[in-house]
């Protein structure tokens, strides 16, 4: 059962939900470094609390001993400023698909019916999952190419948390994790990025290799599991054990001017080789999206993809490209259910969704 402590949280779950609804996530700036390519930089820390079983192994009540363990020190965290805690047992599938589509946790997350916590900073630049696949995973999401940033905003909170918190760690293995590939340091960096030029030329897999596919692990838009949409593709660190965080930091930033550098490239040689194709593909994306009267979510984000490319090879000049980040987070499918009434069948949500699409192209072009 939980204590009173806990229900402290929960009570506040529904409010803490609705503001999240109401707001953007600052990640979201498209003016950061190389955030034309690199929309995001994230770095995770797995953390386990020392004298408690991995939550996969865990008894009801000793997720609870650990939720009111981690309650207490990061409620009074100067790092996460005026904290939103919310109790994911007190949340539906709707509010659980809306915070993965956020960013805010994971797709297993979503579906676990364990007793969890997310506490999520102001800004939503740092959040905390407490009983994913270990007790804690602190992250720090950055807009652009930026994981110098990322991780000193992840540090500073991870040792003030320390202070209060008994991590289980060993001199010989280091942070201990449920998974292998996380034990040692814990972290991991990934990179949220958009490569529709070497997607376009075929040479995704070419690229891969390029950069160490031993070090460096591939995912969808999601995350682990999910799918690629909208030539976006998030590239994180594979392993941890045997590396020094400084050294994963230094890494996964080459990852990500070398991926921007790869990507340049292709665009250059689009442009030389393809200038009609690319003109083609971009203005038909336009069209699609100023006259459509129903685009699916997964549609909406091809063309964006599209629409991304022409601001970046600048196709259009001086235009406020601002627009296309928010497009691609507030039209996805339970956002549009929180956010709008009576959007809880496809062809609602579909409608609705060409019909905010239109309103914004048509006053751009």
């Amino acid at each position: 059962m939980p204590s009173d402590r806990a229900l402290e949280f929960s009570k506040t779950t529904a409010k803490n939900l609705n503001s999240l609804v109401k707001r953007l996530p600052r990640w979201l700036d498209s003016h950061a470094q190389h955030a034309n390519i690199v929309i995001s930089t994230r770095v995770r820390l797995a953390r386990n609390l020392a004298g408690h079983a991995f939550p996969n192994a865990a008894k009801i009540e000793d997720l609870y001993g650990v939720m009111c363990e981690v309650y207490s020190a990061v409620k009074p965290s100067e790092q996460l400023g005026e904290a939103m805690f919310l109790d994911m047992l007190r949340l539906g599938k709707l509010e659980r698909k809306f915070l993965v589509e956020r960013r805010l946790i994971s797709p297993p997350y979503a579906e676990s019916d364990n007793p969890a916590m997310l506490a999520v900073g102001a800004a939503e630049y740092i959040s905390v999952m407490v009983n994913e696949e270990d007790h804690l995973r602190i992250q720090s999401i950055q807009p652009g190419l930026n994981v110098e940033e990322a991780w000193r905003l992840i540090v500073q909170l991870d040792d003030e948390l320390g202070e209060h918190l008994n991590y289980a760690f060993t001199d010989n293995f280091g942070y201990l994790t449920a998974c292998p590939t996380n034990t040692g340091t814990g972290m991991r960096v990934s990179l949220f990025v958009h490569l529709p030029a070497i997607a376009m030329l075929e040479e995704i897999e070419k690229v891969f290799k390029k950069l160490a596919p031993s070090e460096i692990t591939v995912r969808g838009f999601y995350g682990e599991g999910t799918e690629v949409v909208g030539n976006i593709f998030q590239i994180s660190n594979q392993l941890t054990l045997g590396r020094t965080d400084d050294s994963i930091v230094k890494r996964m930033q080459e990852v990500g001017q070398k991926l921007v550098a790869l990507e340049d490239d292709a665009r250059d040689r689009l442009l030389d080789a393809q200038v009609v194709h690319i003109h083609d593909k971009v203005y038909r994306a336009i069209g699609i999206m100023k006259y459509a009267r129903t685009l699916s979510s997964l549609e909406l984000l091809n063309l964006l993809s599209y629409l991304r490319l022409g601001f970046d090879v600048g196709i259009f000049k001086n235009a406020d490209r601002s627009f296309l980040n928010e497009l691609m987070v507030t039209l996805q499918p339970a956002h549009m259910q929180k956010t709008y009434r009576d959007m809880d069948d496809s062809l609602s949500r579909d409608v609705h969704r060409a019909h905010v699409v239109r309103e914004k192209i048509s006053a751009l072009f």
